[in-house]
Formats: structure tokens, sequence, C-alpha cells
């Protein structure tokens, strides 16, 4: 009876080799899969954790003044687990890692536990998987991020039909548009789907605004957001400018006729005359943080303690220790009633410095809150840096390179290329530029159109154009020398902020534009030296077209040029119909 059972039941239940195998690869792959998210996710909590503690500790340190290199027990516990879990991680995702499959799983199978987790997956284990029936069945590899698809300059974006949902989730704003960046890891299409929602959004075509041939993966993050497209600006070159003996071709981004051409005739008149000289004045980017008291008494006892000598070389090592280019140069303090202006001056190397300086000045700050623990800083910027407008205190103190720059041009060349003379030239800046500016009421304005050049080289060249503001604060001085024959012509400039690395210094554009004038990047043999020549060259070029619109306006010849040269001849009553 019980032989007959044990048959029975063998009936019953026959034994299928090849199920039996398949569900039992399934069972080890979730197996896997799970073991790899736990895995992960202790690895990554253990990291953030360690790192938070250290960077707690390290700021204790700088506030206690205790060296960075004395770690105690803790302290080394949490380096050792920080480094194990660093090489878990990047072990990890930087290496191609296995996926949570086996290997002999076949590409059917591997669709199939793909359709099984869609609710729900493990980020670490989304894989790809080759499903071309003709190919090789391959492993699946973990892919954490896509890599931006590249494009060729000419090729058009055709939005599918999938791309035309993400249009119309952005318009409902179900999805966000800054956010299609990182939804789509493709920083080139994103901009055409925030182009064509904006265009359905607003009503309007943006036809004549490019979006192809633009790097846009190059903006992300730094330059500019949500981008549409980009707009296109001429560049033209003057020169060669002879300045300190060397001869630069600069290039100029405007859409202003004369400019380029006007600029280009005074490097002309000063090669002619052997060329300009300059003079670096001073370095220094500022930032000036305003912080409150409960009253004056306990704002002027900071202001003495920054005011002293003494202290200046504590304070400079926790200036410092933000960058390695970044060096304290000077503090200078001002009060208003029971707040405190503190406008800290240093070097930041080829960087222009804005963000290299606010970090040293929260540096400070923290350390400051030991003593003063009653300080409360209203904000990083008071505006007595002064950032991006016209102030008295660039004027005076300079901000960024102060350069002075001057040439002395022979009376021929002042008649036969500038076609003027020497005495007209002297009357006129007197006249326009010194008394007409006083008269106005000019702050930083003594000077016919330094402004002009000073945005065209920013523009080509990557700077802040906003910082034109202070950058073009200029006083141009004409005198006759050598008995009256010749002219003596100068441009001091106390506050042109210029870099060579950093913001949109990097795109391709102005990237070229600094190669061609020799400044491209950050100095290696002298940190600092491209971006002092920039100034320099910034100067010398607001030299030359200083000389060549006063001596324009001195013959009577700026309407005559501008009417030639700044006008178009089409005729636009057709080009309208």
């Amino acid at each position: 009876m019980e032989h007959r059972r044990r048959d029975q039941k063998s009936i019953r239940t026959p034994v299928n080799t090849g199920e039996l195998l398949k569900t039992q690869k399934l069972a080890t792959a979730d197996s896997q899969a799970v073991s790899l998210c736990m895995a992960n996710a202790v690895f990554f909590g253990l990291f953030f954790s360690v790192a938070y503690f250290l960077l707690h500790r390290w700021r204790e340190k700088i506030r206690t003044s205790t060296p960075l290199h004395v770690v105690t027990a803790s302290e080394t516990a949490a380096i050792v687990s920080l480094v194990a879990s660093a090489v878990y991680l990047l072990g990890f995702f930087g290496v191609g890692s296995r996926a949570s499959f086996p290997d002999d799983l076949s590409d059917e199978e591997i669709l199939a536990k793909d359709d099984s987790r869609k609710s729900g997956p493990c980020p670490a284990a989304l894989s790809e998987t080759d499903t071309n029936a003709d190919a090789k069945p391959a492993p699946a590899m973990i892919t954490i991020a896509q890599p931006p698809k590249v494009y060729d300059v000419a090729e058009p974006v055709n939005l599918s039909a999938e791309d035309e949902e993400i249009v119309n989730s952005v318009v409902s704003g179900s999805i966000p548009s800054y956010s299609l960046e990182s939804r789509l890891a493709d920083c080139r299409k994103a901009a055409a789907i925030r182009r064509s929602a904006v265009q359905t959004i607003s009503g309007k075509s943006l036809e004549g605004l490019p979006l192809e041939g633009f790097d846009y993966d190059s903006i992300l993050g730094q330059c500019c957001e949500m981008p549409i497209g980009f707009v296109q600006i001429p560049v033209g070159v003057a020169g060669p400018l002879l300045l300190d003996g060397i001869e630069y071709t600069v290039p100029m981004a405007t859409t202003e006729g004369c400019l380029v051409a006007s600029t280009n005739r005074g490097c002309k008149a000063i090669h002619a005359c052997g060329g300009a000289s300059s003079v670096l004045l001073r370095d220094g980017m500022t930032r000036a943080p305003v912080v409150r008291f409960s009253s004056a008494k306990r704002a002027a006892q900071l202001k003495f303690y920054l005011e002293d000598p003494l202290n200046f070389d504590e304070l400079s090592l926790s200036f410092n220790k933000s960058s390695r280019f970044a060096r304290l140069q000077s503090i200078q303090p001002a009060i208003a009633g029971k707040n405190l202006y503190i406008r800290f001056r240093c070097s930041t190397g080829d960087a222009m410095g804005m963000n290299m300086v606010s970090k040293g000045v929260q540096n400070v700050l923290d350390f400051l809150q030991n003593d003063f623990f009653d300080m409360e800083v209203i904000g990083i910027s008071g505006n007595f840096c002064s950032d991006k407008k016209a102030a008295a205190v660039n004027w005076i103190e300079g901000r960024g390179k102060s350069v002075v720059c001057e040439a002395v041009i022979k009376e021929e060349v002042v008649q036969k290329v500038l076609k003027t003379n020497v005495e007209a030239l002297v009357e006129l800046n007197m006249l326009k530029n010194l008394t007409g500016s006083a008269i106005a009421g000019a702050l930083g304005g003594f000077n016919a159109h330094a402004s002009n050049i000073v945005s065209a080289i920013f523009l080509a060249t990557g700077q802040d154009p906003a910082q034109n503001v202070e950058s073009s604060h200029c006083i141009t001085m004409m005198e006759a020398v050598n008995d009256g024959k010749d002219l003596h012509i100068s441009v001091t400039m106390p506050s042109i902020e210029v870099g060579t690395v950093g913001g949109g210094t990097q795109l391709a554009s102005q990237s070229a534009c600094l190669n061609l004038l020799g400044v491209k990047g950050a100095s290696k043999d002298s940190p600092g030296a491209n971006s002092r020549l920039l100034a320099t060259i910034v100067a010398g070029s607001v030299l030359a077209g200083e000389l060549s619109l006063m001596s324009a306006i001195a013959a009577g010849q700026l309407v005559k040029s501008h009417m030639k040269y700044n006008r178009s001849s089409r005729d636009i009553s057709k080009v309208v119909s």
C-alpha cells in the first residue's frame, strides 16, 4: 500500500528539470538584487555619515586653531570608514559592474525579469539589454547615468511623439522646465523641448533664434539655466596693438558699427609711434559683508579689532584656507550705527575671483563668531564691495586690476592718420572728458567711450558683462609734449575686473578669443599673470579707442563716419513688405 502511494505521488508530480533550473536562476537573481540594494544602502549611509562627522570636526579645528593633521581615535576610524565606503562605491559605480542577473540567463529571461520589476526597481539593478535577436546574448551591465548624446553641429532636432508628450507636460506644469536636463540626460534635446514649450505658452515664434551649433553641455550648472538657444554677436579684430613691446590682435564682440574700425585706427596710430606702455598698480578682488550688533559700541569693538595689525595674521590664516590662490591683502571696516561693513581685498590668481573671495570671507566670519558670538551676519555682500555698480570706493580704492596706460603720438601721425592736430585734441579732452563730465556729475566717467571697448572685449573673452559698470571707470588725460608738437595720452582705469579661468572663459568661442590674445587659462609659471596681462590689454585697447574717437570728434568726422558704417543701406520698406 505504501509503495502504491509513492508511485501515485511520483505520477502526479513529474519533475521538469528545465523549469526547475529557470525557477532557481530567477530566485537567485532576486536574492542577489536584494543583497545588492542592501549593500548599497549601507555603504551610502556610512559614506555620508562619516563625511558629515569629519567636516564638522574640521570646522571645529579651524575655529579652535587646532592643526588639521592631529587626529583622534574616532577621527581615524571615521577616515578609514570613509575610504572603505568610497572604494566600494567607486568600484561599484565607477567600474562597469556586473548586473544582478547571472551570466547564464538568456535575453528573454532578463527581459522577463525586467518586466517584473517595472513597479519599483532598485536603481543599482537597472541595466541595458541587447534585444537584437541576431546578436549574441551578452551579460547586462549596470548603467547609472547615460552620457549625453554627441550631435553633429548641423544635425536638426526633430521632436518625436514622446518628446511632444514631454512638451505638453512642461506646458501643463507637470514637469518643471528646469528639470529637463536631469530628466533627459541630453542638454541639447532639453533646450529643444523647452524652446517648443516656450513658443506654445507664449504664442510667439522664436524663428531667428538659433538652436543648432552650440554645446549646451558646456554651460550646464555654470553659465546659463534653462537655455532655448543662443544669441549671435559678430566678433571683429583690431590691431595689431603694440603694447609693452608685444603685438596683440584684439577680439571685439559688438553690434555697433565703427567701433572696431575706430579702435583699429587708434592701434595704427599707436603702433606708428613705437607703441604704448602700461603699469599694473594693484590687483585685488573685494567682498564686503554687513554684520549687525545690539549696539554701536559693540560694532565699534569689532571695527577696532579688525584694524589692529596684530590680528591680521590670524585673520589671514582663516581667509587663505578657502583657496591656494586666495591671499588676504587688507581689511577695511566702515561703521553705520550698530551695523558694520567689512571690505576684504585679496589676490585671486587668474580667476576673476568673486567666488574665491566670498569663500574666504565666510571663513573669517565663522572665525570671528567665536569671540563676537553676538554678531549677526545680515549678508555676505553689503554693497561696500562694490560689485556691478558705479561707486566711489572702486574709483578711489580700486577693485580687480588697477592699470594706467600711456603713449606719445607724434605730430605727423596726429595729422596724417588721425586727421586732426595736437592743440585741438588737448582742448577737446579738457572741455569734454574733464569739464563736461564734471558738470554732469560723472562718477568714473571722465572719458569718451571706454565702456564701448571694455564691453566688446568682455563679451568676446567670456567676462561677466555686468562688471563693465565699474571696469569702465576711466579718466583720459591728454597734453602737448616736446615743445607742443606731440601728444601724450593716458588712460587710468582703477577697477578692471577680468579673469582667464572660470565662468564664460571656458566656452569654446570665448576660449578661442583668449587664445588669440595669448592669455587662455591659468598661467603655469606665475599664477595671475594671464589675468593681469588681459587687464593691461583692455586698458591699451581703451587707449586706442579714446585716441581715435576724440580725433574723429575734433576733426568733425563723427557723424560722417557713423552715417557710413553704422547705418544699413537696405530699403527697410521693402524688407518689411
